[in-house]
């Protein structure tokens, strides 16, 4: 068995794929964690989540955290005021990819996939969360928010166990991104639905038993420009 943990993928659907067929080349035994923002920004959101549940449904181990864009939708869902700030961060993609206008028009099945996400997941090991925790109060696991939306660069494995965190949200030239391998939070987030030329533009997994760091270039049609990462 295998474990691999997955950073933000953003819509791109190519690139996921590309990623778990020729470079991961997934069993059913293994198990796969995937870090959030599975939406937004990249061109095929729906097709993201589809691939999500069918290979839920056809028995692969498959474990989906919450990140802040699923977040962006849920508020965007639940109040008419949250919506201008999921389109400003780039929920337009996402409407078109699902054929709507409007978040309330997502079918139901839908809708109950974001809200079951989990916030985080307690390997062995490892701490698996989308953005990072608040280790500045006395429990680091009671801030959603920071769960969400941290962009703290370093963790406490004191405050967990002796676990390290992996975390998505940040994106990070690879360079950098594999430095991060070794310290106490490692982050995976290569900036997949961003062009290249920004030093970005890689989907990222690592697999926890060999240590071993797989980067699937962006493959997808569309490139979205890099301008700021801003929520990522």
């Amino acid at each position: 068995m295998r474990r691999f943990v997955i950073g933000d993928i953003h819509g791109c659907i190519a690139t996921l794929e590309a990623l778990l067929w020729q470079q991961l080349c997934i069993r059913p035994e293994d198990e796969l964690y995937f870090l959030g923002d599975y939406i937004d920004r990249g061109p095929e959101s729906k097709a993201v989540v589809d691939l999500l549940l069918t290979l839920q449904q056809q028995g692969y181990r498959v474990t989906c955290l919450r990140g802040n864009h699923e977040q962006l939708f849920l508020d965007a869902y639940a109040s008419e005021d949250a919506f201008p700030l999921w389109l400003l961060n780039g929920a337009a993609t996402t409407l078109r990819s699902f054929r709507i206008r409007h978040p309330r028009e997502l079918p139901e099945h839908y809708c109950a996939f974001f809200a079951a996400l989990p916030y985080f997941v307690v390997l062995e090991e490892f701490v698996l969360v989308h953005a990072g925790l608040n280790f500045r109060l006395p429990d680091p696991f009671a801030d959603r928010h920071a769960m969400l939306w941290d962009r703290s660069e370093d963790a406490d494995p004191a405050r967990l166990g002796g676990r390290r965190l992996i975390v998505g949200h940040t994106p990070l030239p690879l360079p950098a991104l594999r430095r991060t391998l070794t310290r106490n939070k490692i982050f995976l987030d290569g900036g997949c639905v961003y062009g290249r030329a920004s030093g970005l533009g890689y989907l990222c997994a690592l697999e926890l038993k060999s240590f071993e760091l797989f980067v699937q270039p962006n493959v997808e049609r569309e490139h979205l420009p890099w301008h700021s990462f801003g929520s990522s």
